[in-house]
């Protein structure tokens, strides 16, 4: 049986009232807009979204803000939930979906889905933590933010394709709002606010028709490319064995080790066929990265042939800072079955368990699920 999908909702029930009210935008104008008759349609939305995902709904593990907030429709749609926080009154505000955002990350999602329009998208981006896949569905007026998807249909689809296990490329996107004052006088005004990580619309199969076999020698070009871009970040690197990586390592004018682990730091080779007690000597003072790959066709990514990477080791490192390496063709001989780790430490397999972001190109990166045990024909 396949993990859950640990998906966040937070609605902004306001989003959109100041659109059919001529008043460009809701901030702050809720009351006029309710006033003059206008109907909420923040829900139904959202509503459009989910219907896309109830076929897979077994595979969810929902969380979501309390009221009119994401559990009011959830338990019309039949649902199951759980929900986190509660509203001190019926009228929600901005500080209310910045306070769910933040109790909401508490829960380990994979996903936080959010419905709003710029203003949503701005508190989201005041409480976000980094590296927070996170995808707007589009309620508001103003939509200038490319964190949205283009309909709530396609946020709904986009989100099937995540519990399907398909491959859905991760970008970073821009949170921009605009001046609601200046824009009533007639004027646009954008402002950049900040970024998101959100998924982006899987291409794979189109992307391989059109262009032929992945070339992986120049894949690993681009990412090699990627990885000296990033060496400023941390004190260095450490490389698992296997071709991938060795690959990695040649494009970067290195000679490292085939079957063994490989320390770099400040693009120099400091460490061949490290010894765990050698990289626990290393990882015990400044910042690292552990970049891995997967055995090709079974998918093991840790405990098998990297038992130097430890779990202490990784503790050390954390996990937020354990990478994965490998071409979509790669992943494709896989079928869809989760990347393993058998680390010897049961816990810690268990919080690797999960969708970890995969190194696939120059400054691309996937979503693949992690698993601790292979998963159920």
């Amino acid at each position: 049986m396949k993990e859950a999908f640990k998906l966040g909702l937070v609605i902004n029930p306001f989003a959109g009232l100041g659109g059919q009210a001529a008043l460009k935008g809701s901030d702050g104008l809720a009351h006029e807009a309710l006033a003059m008759g206008i109907e909420p349609r923040a829900h139904e939305r959202v509503r459009q979204a989910l219907e896309r995902i109830e076929p897979w709904r077994e595979r969810l593990r929902l969380f979501c803000a309390p009221g009119a907030m994401g559990e009011d429709l959830l338990a019309s749609m039949g649902f199951d939930y759980e929900v986190v926080g509660e509203l001190s009154t019926a009228e929600t505000t901005a500080a209310d979906t910045e306070r769910m955002v933040r109790l909401l990350q508490e829960c380990d999602l994979d996903l936080l889905l959010f419905a709003g329009g710029d203003g949503t998208a701005r508190d989201v981006c005041n409480s976000i933590q980094p590296g927070q896949l996170a995808l707007g569905i589009p309620a508001g007026v103003k939509i200038h933010s490319g964190v949205y998807a283009v309909n709530p249909r396609a946020a709904g689809e986009l989100v099937a394709l995540l519990l399907q296990g398909e491959l859905v490329r991760l970008g970073e996107a821009e949170v921009r709002d605009i001046d609601e004052d200046a824009f009533r006088q007639g004027s646009v005004r954008t402002r950049h606010y900040g970024e998101l990580s959100v998924p982006e619309e899987g291409r794979f199969v189109q992307q391989v028709k059109q262009g032929g076999r992945e070339q992986e020698t120049l894949v690993l070009d681009d990412v090699a490319a990627w990885l000296q871009e990033l060496q400023d970040d941390v004190d260095g690197w450490i490389f698992g064995p296997g071709s991938t990586n060795l690959g990695l390592l040649e494009a970067m004018g290195l000679q490292g080790t085939l079957l063994g682990v490989d320390v770099v730091r400040n693009g120099e080779l400091i460490l061949a066929d490290a010894t765990e007690a050698q990289l626990w000597e290393l990882v015990s003072q400044g910042a690292w990265r552990i970049l891995v790959t997967a055995i090709g066709g079974q998918g093991h990514i840790l405990g098998r042939g990297n038992q130097q990477i430890s779990p202490r080791v990784l503790e050390a490192v954390g996990l937020d800072n354990l990478f994965v390496v490998a071409t979509k063709t790669k992943l494709r001989t896989l079928q869809g079955r989760p990347f393993l780790v058998d680390t010897g430490d049961a816990d810690l397999d268990q919080r690797l368990t999960g969708l970890r972001r995969v190194l696939s190109g120059y400054r691309e990166e996937m979503l693949y699920p992690v698993s601790w045990k292979a998963e159920a024909e």
